[in-house]
């Protein structure tokens, strides 16, 4: 049975904005910068970022980031109004729309979030899929724009996945969540269509590498540059390798 009154909608996102806090303040939540230090979203400065991330690990983020001055697009479908009723318990701002749906309201929406300052998050494999395939707005944003894409890998020691087109994810309580905030990708104004396949295989790939690197780092506490042991430091030292020429095969 699907759920369409807005009132119990309203109901499941404050109970379920109250679950994702509680679960969220049980983890073990860590982060590192391969690019610049005005990447970290939560940090003030004069350029912004268009931040990509995978569809299934969308949740932390909502709690992690929530008073970064972000606005992210999320779907007309229902998942997306759950999503919409957590994000408003942020300080982030939501466009509603996808590719299928709403595609030109969210594109302008996210153009007008832009002319306001904002950072812009999108998920470049929502909202159906499929998972793990980069479709073409965010990079017509970024090349309308002129903002790089920051990708964001993230990495789960413990995790449900749920029975849904993108395996979404929900870490299991007091286990270990490890974010990597990549270096900025440029995508050249005014890209021509047929160069889309080119630049999309590339964020796949490095999207997928962060990814990778990532769950290592949350799974056996391995330095996610040199794989050697992290012991005696709570936050690891910031770190930078050529994401581009390293092929990864993610399960």
């Amino acid at each position: 049975m699907r759920i369409r009154h807005p009132g119990v909608l309203r109901i499941i996102g404050w109970c379920g904005a109250r679950l994702v806090r509680t679960l969220s303040a049980t983890l073990h939540f860590d982060y590192t910068l391969l690019g610049p230090p005005e990447t970290d979203p939560r940090l003030p400065g004069p350029q912004r970022y268009i931040y990509a991330l995978w569809h299934e690990h969308f949740l932390i983020p909502i709690v992690r980031f929530s008073d970064a001055p972000l606005t992210v697009l999320v779907s007309r479908h229902r998942d997306g109004e759950l999503l919409g009723y957590l994000f408003a318990r942020t300080h982030m701002e939501v466009v509603r729309g996808s590719t299928r749906r709403g595609a030109v309201a969210a594109t302008l929406g996210l153009l007008e979030a832009a002319r306001k300052g904002r950072h812009l998050a999108l998920t470049p494999d929502g909202p159906r899929g499929p998972r793990r395939t980069v479709q073409p707005g965010i990079l017509y944003l970024a090349s309308r724009t002129g903002w790089p894409i920051v990708p964001l890998g993230i990495g789960f020691q413990k995790v449900w996945r749920m029975p849904s087109w993108d395996c979404f994810v929900v870490p299991r309580p007091f286990t270990r969540v490890r974010c990597i905030v990549g270096a900025p990708l440029s995508i050249p104004p005014c890209l021509p269509r047929e160069q889309f396949p080119l630049y999309a295989a590339r964020l796949r790939q490095t999207l997928n590498h962060l990814c990778a690197q990532a769950r290592l780092w949350a799974k056996h506490r391995l330095d996610p540059a040199t794989h050697s042991p992290l012991e005696q430091r709570k936050h690891p030292r910031w770190i930078s390798w050529n994401i581009s020429q390293t092929p990864v095969t993610v399960s």
